[in-house]
């Protein structure tokens, strides 16, 4: 069941999509997950220009500018569900001139292999994702990253921050006490309840938003990243939701793990090794040029 209808792309998405279709190149669509913004691709993005793709770093609906902004108003956040953001990202890519590559991290690579299985994209990279309806792990460590929201059932209608403790154990558990503390000063916001509930009832609800067409003729190919340490999305994660989409026959599907490396692979000191093995993949489907 498709989540309620998105609005069209605030301008700031929509200029991203414009600049993309001037370089005639193959665009990279870049989707955050819970408690970040578009700003923690940036790097990332830099590194994909460079390669010659155009970038997009779009926002979730209703996405503040600065984590300063996200802080002042975070009921911005608030009532997002997975079908609406998915639906979002969908109606974005269909502004885009050239089939795009798309890279999402956690529910970001959730929303990734929505998009996949919807034959949107070129090839996919999903970063620790967020399970969908038929993965069935549920390691301990993801229900206490999880306990923040799911700990109160009223969180589902709220935009939720993570204390600094939080933050530590669900992202930043694979870093030194430092730079955990620079992570959540720079990139930490407060997040929608409402996802995390959903993927918690996916298995158990035939109606969920939190699917994913894993054996869709134009999938395209999948590479799926997991973190060696990452609480959150732990492999066993990870590596359920690569059996389910490795049952595909029309496409390639990949899985890698990255040695000692947590939740917050794609924002810490370590995330040029993400991102390059993320590049490596896509660039065996896509020139960026053609």
């Amino acid at each position: 069941m498709a989540g309620p209808a998105s609005p069209t792309p605030p301008a700031r998405d929509r200029a991203r999509i414009e600049d993309a279709n001037a370089t005639g190149r193959v665009p990279a669509v870049f989707v955050h997950g819970l408690w970040l913004l578009p700003t923690s691709w940036d790097r990332w993005a830099a590194l994909f220009e460079e390669a010659g793709f155009a970038p997009v770093t779009a926002g979730w609906p209703d996405d503040p500018e600065t984590v300063a902004e996200a802080g002042a108003h975070p009921e911005a956040f608030a009532r997002k569900s997975v079908g609406q953001v998915a639906d979002h990202f969908c109606d974005l890519i269909g502004g885009l001139d050239r089939k795009p590559v798309v890279i999402g991290h956690s529910f970001g690579g959730l929303i990734t292999q929505i998009i996949a299985g919807r034959g949107l994209s070129r090839a996919s990279v999903a970063i620790d994702p967020a399970p969908f309806r038929g993965v069935l792990p549920l390691p301990l460590s993801s229900l206490r990253a999880a306990g923040a929201v799911l700990g109160n059932p009223a969180n589902y209608h709220r935009a939720v921050p993570l204390t600094y403790e939080q933050f530590r154990y669900a992202f930043a558990n694979a870093v030194d006490e430092q730079e955990a503390r620079q992570l959540y000063e720079t990139f930490a916001v407060p997040a929608p309840g409402r996802p995390l509930f959903q993927a918690a009832a996916a298995n158990v609800n035939p109606w969920t938003e939190v699917k994913v067409d894993t054996t869709a003729a134009d999938r395209g190919p999948l590479l799926v990243i997991s973190g060696e340490k990452d609480h959150t999305v732990p492999w066993a994660i990870a590596d359920a939701s690569y059996r389910k989409q490795a049952r595909n026959t029309h496409a390639v599907t990949e899985i890698t793990e990255i040695a000692g490396r947590g939740h917050s692979l794609t924002i810490d000191h370590g995330w040029r090794e993400v991102a390059q093995t993320a590049l490596d993949f896509v660039r065996r489907f896509a020139d960026p040029a053609r």
